[in-house]
C-alpha cells in the first residue's frame, strides 16, 4: 500500500562548476530543465555520487535553493540531508522545506559501532516537527552505517512520518525489506538502476538514479507500470541495452562522478563536465566511451 504519492524516476542532480570552480548557476538550471523535459517524475539532490562531500555548507544551501527555484513546483522535489548531528539535520530539513522540497531523505551519520537504538533515537529527534514526509537512505555496503530491517520497522512505528526509504541494494534486498517491515515504507531503489525491472517487480515505487541516462529509465518504469507482456518485454530489452554503461559507471562512486558528469554534460550541451578536485583522472579512452554513449542516447530535450 502506498503511503505517499511519490513514485517514478527521480534523477539526482550532479554539482556542475564553472571555469573558476564555483557552482554554475546556468548549468544547474539547464540540468533541471533537461530532466523535466526528459520526463522525470521528480528530481532529487545531494546524493552520494553528486560531489556533495566536496561542497561547503554555503554551497549546499545555495544548490538546494537554486534547484527548488528552478523546479518551481512542476515535479516533486527531494533533498538528501547528511549532516552528522541532530541539530544539523534539523536545520537542513528546514532549509530544504524553505526551498520547496516535498520530501527529505536522511542519511545516517558515518559513525561505526553505535547501537542501532541510538540511530532510531537520532532519526526520531530529527523527524519531530518535520513539515514534510521523511525517508532514510539505507545502503548496506555503500555507507559506513545502516539500519537493520527490524530497526527500520521500529523507526516507522515510533515515527510514522518516516515513511519512505531509498533502499540501496539488489532487488532481493528490496523485496526482503518490504516483507520484514510489513510494507511500512514506499521504497525507491538506487544502485544506478542496475536491476531496475526486478526492483520494480519486488515492490519499489521508483528509482533515484544519476541523471546521465535517466530518460530511458523513465521509459522502463512506464512500460513496467503498464504491465502488459509486450511492454514488459520492451522494458527488459531497453534495460539490457543500458547495462554495459551502468556497469561501467558502477565500478566506484568516484568513477561515477568523473564519467557520469562528462556524459551528462555532452547530452546537455554543457562545456564543463569536470569533477571538483580531488578526483580520479579521466582517460582519453574513457571519454571516447562517454562520447559513444552520448551519441547513442542522444541529446536531452533543449540541448
Amino acid at each position: 500500500m502506498a503511503h505517499t504519492n511519490f513514485h517514478g524516476i527521480y534523477p539526482i542532480l550532479y554539482s556542475f562548476f564553472d571555469e573558476d570552480g564555483r557552482l554554475d548557476r546556468a548549468a544547474t538550471r539547464r540540468q533541471v530543465e533537461g530532466c523535466i523535459a526528459g520526463g522525470a517524475h521528480g528530481i532529487a539532490v545531494m546524493g552520494l555520487a553528486t560531489e556533495v562531500g566536496k561542497l561547503d555548507v554555503t554551497e549546499r544551501r545555495q544548490l538546494i535553493d537554486w534547484v527548488g527555484e528552478d523546479i518551481a513546483g512542476r515535479v516533486p522535489y527531494a533533498v538528501t540531508v547528511g549532516e552528522g548531528s541532530v541539530p544539523g539535520q534539523i536545520e537542513f530539513v528546514k532549509a530544504a522545506v524553505a526551498a520547496r522540497a516535498d520530501w527529505v531523505i536522511l542519511q545516517p551519520p558515518a559513525v561505526a559501532g553505535v547501537p542501532e537504538a541510538e540511530y532510531v533515537r537520532f532519526f526520531g529527534r530529527v523527524s519531530d516537527g518535520a513539515a514534510v514526509p521523511l525517508a532514510i537512505q539505507n545502503a548496506p555496503g555503500l555507507m559506513a552505517t545502516s539500519l537493520s530491517n527490524a530497526g527500520l520497522k521500529e523507526l516507522n512505528r515510533q515515527h510514522p512520518n518516516i515513511c519512505l526509504l531509498k533502499g540501496e541494494g539488489p532487488a532481493t534486498y528490496v523485496q526482503q525489506l518490504i516483507d520484514d517491515t510489513d510494507g511500512a515504507f514506499d521504497i525507491f531503489g538506487g544502485f544506478a538502476g542496475i536491476q531496475l525491472p526486478d526492483t520494480l517487480r519486488a515492490g519499489a515505487v521508483g528509482m533515484i538514479p544519476a541523471p546521465d541516462l535517466f530518460d530511458p529509465q523513465v521509459r522502463i518504469y512506464e512500460l513496467m507500470q503498464s504491465g502488459t507482456p509486450e511492454n514488459v518485454a520492451e522494458a527488459e530489452r531497453i534495460h539490457r541495452e543500458l547495462l554495459p554503461l551502468i556497469v561501467f559507471m558502477m565500478s566506484s562512486v568516484e568513477n561515477f562522478i568523473a564519467y557520469g558528469k562528462q556524459l551528462l554534460a555532452q547530452r546537455l550541451g554543457l562545456r564543463n563536465g569536470a569533477a571538483r578536485q580531488p578526483s580520479i583522472p579521466i582517460t582519453d579512452f574513457g571519454l571516447e566511451v562517454m562520447a559513444h554513449w552520448a551519441k547513442h542516447l542522444g541529446p536531452l530535450p533543449g540541448a
